[in-house]
């Protein structure tokens, strides 16, 4: 298992409260990073949750060109489209490796039943296992009220059938702090070949402050790789998920 290209610190940008229609900041590679204590969100339960959707392109084919040659189509009701067998397999699953303040280190994600508790070490649990790209996908929570036990943490995204599809899907990782606007990371970009993505760090910096840096680096391994970029020094071995029936 592997992940990752390297680390790079992007400058403290301050943010408005966000897009007024949305309430939201996306985090993008000009604006990468916020602190959620200049926010007043630094406190509370912060819910992280990622979802996907396929492309347009694997569900429809080239609607638009349709349409033009056809306009009449535009009259017609919609078809439902169905999964095929190919976006089924597609499942992806959200992680966190964290570093405590007493030097504590590990993982939570849903391969090998890793969900992590809320209340006690490590502050950060995963709600459950989405294996099929559902409207709520899965979610994630941060205890900052134990902000000072924690000293970094790593939101990842991986894919469990080792099949790449980060080309195939519209991924999302959304921030909920408990006051402020919401914070959006969006994996858009094509990496056919990419099993993996470190997507945010949190972090606690010199000054006390928590601040949220976008990542965004897809990599063609899984964990040990984002281990091994990201300097964690963990010991991984292979893991399966048991058969579920939809």
């Amino acid at each position: 298992m592997g992940l990752f290209d390297g680390l790079r610190r992007g400058h403290d940008v301050q943010f408005d409260s966000g897009h007024a229609a949305t309430n939201a900041i996306e985090l993008t590679k000009r604006r990468a990073q916020i602190s959620l204590t200049k926010q007043d969100a630094a406190t509370g339960h912060l819910r992280v949750n990622l979802s996907w959707r396929m492309r347009t392109s694997d569900i429809g084919g080239p609607q638009r060109e349709s349409l033009l040659r056809h306009p009449f189509r535009a009259l017609k009701p919609p078809e439902v489209v169905g999964h095929s067998q190919s976006m089924v397999n597609v499942d992806l699953d959200l992680g966190c490796l964290y570093e405590l303040q007493d030097g504590t280190k590990g993982v939570v994600q849903p391969l090998g039943g890793y969900f992590g508790d809320v209340n006690a070490a490590p502050y950060v649990k995963l709600s459950g296992d989405d294996r099929f790209g559902s409207g709520s996908g899965e979610t994630m929570y941060i205890n900052l009220d134990h902000r000072d036990n924690i000293k970094r943490l790593l939101v990842f995204v991986y894919i469990y059938d080792q099949t790449p599809a980060f080309d195939r899907t519209h991924a999302s990782v959304t921030l909920y702090p408990s006051s402020g606007p919401r914070i959006e990371i969006h994996l858009d970009e094509r990496q056919p070949q990419a099993r993996s993505c470190a997507v945010v760090m949190i972090e606690k910096i010199k000054n006390d402050e928590i601040i949220v840096r976008r990542e965004a680096k897809f990599v063609y391994g899984f964990q040990a790789e984002l281990d091994r970029l990201y300097g964690w020094g963990l010991q991984w071995g292979r893991g399966y998920k048991t058969k579920v029936e939809r």
